[in-house]
């Protein structure tokens, strides 16, 4: 069918409403290269300018979802998956999908890449020596089945549209817009053919929504969105002003998620994942509140049984038969590396971290893209050694990080120092600690 794209891109520039056979036909036509790029981005930034409104964006990401393939599940146990908008740390990916699959649930866990300061969750297994994260539909299918959850990348039939919109938002300044988002994320998702889905939606320094008015508009736009599409959808807020765990860093960030799995990691990657599997066990299991308590939870994550599912997912997905975190960290894991302390200069309160200077550092130590063409020293990285409430007293090491000692060039570590400073404030008085988890957005179970 042929589409005037034109003519909408004039219609959402004057603040008109596109219909739902508009928005179809259009996502179709530009999902086989029928609206070429230029016309899309324009039609992306009349979006961002004007906004769409909940009927549009639960048509847009309908139509973004049809454009491919669905996964489909036989069997009785449910399928669920977390989303989160991303934030400096955020290693709870690594965490969640092993502790549900120990809980009677199938996780097929379709993530991306880092592009800007957040980081990539295909990115931090990577730094596991061959781990795939290009598995096929017929293998992510298998593995869930048997191993009860993966973590891979998209493939190629589902939600296409959304690939290709996707990468063109990066390159049009087009990104930052809550219909787009929203279409984004749900498309992939319901054509994961899930049951049920509970999404991590960050705000403050180190996130992409800088402030809570942001985050709590996304959240509602995503759980709404969700819920009309038959997908049941819960939704948390969760403060982003300093990183989450200590550790910001491709291969940093895997071994705290193992250390969490053996019991002996940060407690706020602990809460955040016992919180995030709560409500999906909740949402899809009626007793869940007797049979999946928090407590319950807590123990299943970190007395080794969800430790034995994540190291099960590993050994299939590199074809390692005996994976553990000593050997994935051992030999040239620690060779020609620095690690730098960042320290303060008086005494006093941890009052203000910008994380996002700790995600911009690991960046610029080279544990970052700047394009997606680009490569990952997936070694290096920034651990946050005090907490916003401590105490300190001059001299005291706020930060540290790790360099590669032989790139030179790439990595200014005089540069990754002055960011880190001017990445926290000491107070003589002891300030307001941050709550984690803000609230909880929930339209109620949908058939």
């Amino acid at each position: 069918m042929e589409i005037n794209c034109v003519h909408l891109i004039a219609k959402k520039r004057d603040g008109q409403e596109l219909s739902a056979n508009e928005i179809k036909t259009c996502i179709e036509a530009y999902a086989v290269g029928d609206v070429p790029d230029y016309q899309m981005s324009a039609l992306a930034m009349a979006i961002v300018l004007n906004g769409m409104s909940l009927p549009e964006t639960i048509e847009l990401t309908r139509a973004m979802f049809h454009s491919g393939h669905q996964l489909e599940w036989t069997g009785s146990k449910p399928v669920v998956d977390k989303h989160s908008t991303g934030g400096i740390g955020d290693k709870i990916s690594l965490t969640l999908a092993p502790l549900l699959a120990s809980c009677d649930v199938r996780v097929p866990m379709i993530s991306g890449r880092g592009l800007g300061p957040t980081g990539g969750t295909l990115d931090k297994l990577e730094s596991i020596p061959c781990f795939r994260t290009n598995l096929s539909a017929e293998e992510i299918q298998s593995q869930v089945n048997s191993i009860g959850c993966v973590i891979t990348g998209a493939t190629g039939e589902i939600a296409p549209a959304d690939r290709r919109l996707y990468a063109l938002r990066n390159v049009t300044g087009t990104v930052k817009s809550i219909p787009l988002v929203t279409a984004s994320i749900l498309s992939k998702k319901l054509a994961a053919g899930l049951d049920a889905l509970v999404l991590d939606v960050k705000f403050g320094s180190g996130a992409i929504m800088k402030n809570l008015e942001e985050a709590t508009q996304l959240a509602e736009s995503l759980v709404a969105v969700g819920g009309e599409l038959g997908l049941r959808t819960h939704a948390i807020l969760s403060d982003m002003s300093q990183t989450l765990g200590t550790a910001a860093g491709n291969a940093n960030e895997v071994v705290e998620a193992i250390e969490v799995l053996q019991g002996r990691g940060p407690e706020d990657v602990v809460e955040l994942t016992v919180e995030l599997a709560f409500l999906l066990l909740r949402s899809v299991f009626q007793d869940a509140q007797d049979h999946f308590e928090r407590s319950r939870l807590r123990r299943i994550l970190t007395d080794g049984t969800a430790y034995q599912r994540f190291k099960e997912m590993v050994e299939s997905q590199t074809g390692v038969h005996d994976f553990s975190c000593d050997s994935f960290m051992s030999g040239p894991m620690d060779q020609d590396l620095i690690t730098i302390p960042v320290c303060t200069d008086r005494d006093g309160f941890l009052s203000q971290i910008d994380a996002s200077q700790i995600g911009f550092a690991v960046n610029e130590l080279g544990g970052g893209r700047m394009d997606l063409s680009g490569s990952i020293d997936f070694r290096v990285g920034v651990r946050q050694l005090k907490r916003i409430g401590d105490p300190v007293r001059q001299g005291d090491a706020i930060f540290s990080f790790t360099a590669n000692k032989l790139v030179k060039g790439k990595s200014n570590r005089e540069g990754v120092c002055g960011r880190l400073e001017n990445a926290f404030l000491i107070s003589p008085d002891s300030p307001m600690i941050p709550k984690l988890i803000r609230t909880v957005i929930d339209a109620g179970d949908r058939e």
